[in-house]
């Protein structure tokens, strides 16, 4: 089923992206042929969603966008934080596309008062010390980590004490959370590994 999440956002894209006028029915075989994967796992995944496409016809694009929306979450907006606002957490609050995704960046969190009050990308920047505060009155379930790795495990168990359900951590380290909360971990020097390892093997 993971591996079936992972592929949802990329036919959901695809499908957003087909020209308006030829927004009818579309195939798992030509889904399948323009993203290069086979049919037999596009109509799958599909029809664990959506249901079973009908013969000759597949899906009704229309249809099948908006469920896929609704499976993915995208049918509402989520507000989310950001602890650390340095380049990399800069260059997400810079990010347009979260809102595709029914992701909202609502605001960055820093120790650097030179940072503190100012505002990134219409994106206020507060100090660390409000953060408990912010994420209460303003509901925030879901927060962006990207700070050092030092301070990466503190600052988690600040968000989960505070009512962050989910969080997205960029920080080079493992974090511990409690049963319950949603950790993603993205770890870019791993990546860039296991790709040169992939080139290596070649």
């Amino acid at each position: 089923m993971k591996a079936t999440l992972g592929r949802l956002p990329v036919y959901l894209r695809y499908l957003k992206e087909l020209d308006p006028a030829e927004n009818g029915n579309i195939s798992a075989t030509i889904i399948a042929k323009a993203l290069g994967l086979g049919e037999v796992q596009v109509r799958k995944d599909l029809n664990s969603v959506s249901g079973a496409g009908r013969p000759k016809l597949g899906y009704k694009t229309s249809a099948l966008i908006k469920r896929l929306e609704e499976v993915l979450g995208q049918n509402r907006i989520s507000k989310a934080i950001i602890i650390g606002a340095g380049k990399l957490g800069n260059a997400l609050l810079e990010y347009n596309g979260f809102a595709n995704y029914g992701l909202e960046i609502s605001a960055a969190f820093d120790i650097d008062e030179n940072k503190i009050g100012n505002t990134e990308f219409g994106k206020p920047i507060y100090c660390l010390d409000s953060l408990e505060e912010y994420c209460k009155a303003q509901e925030i379930k879901i927060a962006v980590i990207t700070v050092p790795a030092a301070a990466a495990q503190s600052i988690c168990n600040r968000l989960t004490d505070c009512g962050i359900t989910a969080v997205w951590n960029f920080a080079p380290c493992q974090l511990n959370v409690p049963d319950g909360i949603l950790l993603q971990n993205e770890n870019l020097a791993l990546s860039l590994a296991h790709l040169k390892l992939q080139m290596n093997n070649q």
